[in-house]
């Protein structure tokens, strides 16, 4: 059994931290919101994800998992400290690290004997460095850490799922004493043959945009292959059906609709187009999803005002459902919003349900 932190209780970390204890180790989720760990201990969780409540109160109920507001102490006591802040859209689509930047201060500061720091946030490709850097400058001069990368690939609303029972798990670390630490929090995994990969820190973090923007760019085809079916009169339901029973295409993600939204797809799209731009290589691919995903979502406005007569004047439109998609409560770049916001720009009334 480890001691393990995790540093961030949104949605990232509240998973991590109650799969981990999951798994049998002693965990302590850290934030510095105290009002949020608060409400973490009266049994309150903030976001929505199905099974997380009961997973988190087995694992309180087993005395595993822990939440706390003190956040020197919590990374004083453990033997692996997660980094799950976030990293939200900064300027010209690079993500924000200063929180990650914060936290690394706060490791360095506190590092009082061997740990392995461990980021989860989804961090711009080159980060492990940064935090490696600000944590030597930081930390007492004897004292040793291993830094890792083990991005996480977790799908909101099956989040609980994607963490126990995934399809791989991916540890960039650079010692092998670091990965065989690492291979033991994930110790249930590692006995089940789940396919644990050790690379080096910069491919793992590549991984992660890598992974996401894929997926991004197949819902943007099969956008696009869904408005020419409309003009063709070919049902795109089919179609997707069909490509998705070919094993080199699988039918994940091959689902039509307003556009992808959330807290990642965007946000991530964006900052792999941004790093490939800083380094003269061109990404075309992903940055027409990332057009194509923006015209999907003012296409799917013009389709509801043919629908309702050719304008929104005078017209009370109910909008069934906010989220970016089902089984959660992130309304972050949610296609609905922009949808609202076009109608009422237009005179129509919006009624969210």
């Amino acid at each position: 059994m480890k001691k393990i932190t995790i540093l961030g209780t949104g949605y990232v970390g509240l998973v991590s931290g109650a799969g981990i204890s999951d798994f049998g180790h002693k965990v302590t989720c850290a934030d510095i919101a105290k009002d949020k760990i608060d409400l973490l201990k009266s049994g309150f969780i903030p976001i929505y994800e199905p099974g997380l409540e009961e997973l988190v109160k087995k694992n309180v109920d087993a005395k595993r998992l822990a939440f706390t507001s003190d956040i020197d102490l919590a990374i004083q006591n453990a033997e692996v400290v997660f980094i799950a802040v976030g990293t939200p859209e900064g300027k010209d689509g690079v993500a924000d690290i200063s929180a990650i930047e914060s936290v690394a201060v706060s490791i360095g500061k506190n590092l009082n004997d061997y740990k392995v720091i461990c980021t989860k946030s989804t961090v711009p490709i080159g980060t492990g460095e940064l935090i490696s850097d600000i944590i030597n400058k930081t930390k007492p001069s004897n004292i040793k850490f291993d830094y890792v990368s083990n991005p996480e690939f977790l799908r909101e609303g099956s989040a609980i799922k994607d963490f126990l029972w995934p399809d791989r798990v991916v540890i960039g670390a650079s010692t092998e004493k670091s990965f065989k630490i690492m291979k033991e929090v994930y110790s249930p995994l590692y006995i089940n043959e789940k396919p644990i990969m050790h690379t080096s820190v910069i491919t793992a973090e590549m991984i992660k945009y890598a992974a996401n923007s894929f997926l991004a760019l197949k819902i943007s085809y099969i956008n696009e292959v869904a408005n020419l079916c409309d003009i063709l009169g070919a049902d795109v339901h089919e179609v997707a059906k069909a490509m998705g029973q070919d094993g080199r295409i699988s039918p994940k993600f091959l689902h039509p609709g307003p556009g992808f939204g959330g807290s990642c797809f965007p946000k991530d799209t964006k900052a792999l187009a941004y790093l490939s731009k800083s380094q003269g290589v061109s990404m075309i691919t992903v940055e027409a999803a990332i057009e194509t995903n923006r015209l999907q979502k003012d296409l799917m406005a013009k389709k509801m005002k043919r629908l309702v007569g050719g304008k929104f004047s005078g017209k009370q439109i109910a909008i069934l459902g906010l989220a970016f998609k089902p089984n959660t409560d992130d309304v972050r770049d949610s296609a609905s919003i922009n949808m609202i916001h076009m109608i009422e720009s237009r005179g129509g009334v919006c009624e969210s349900i």
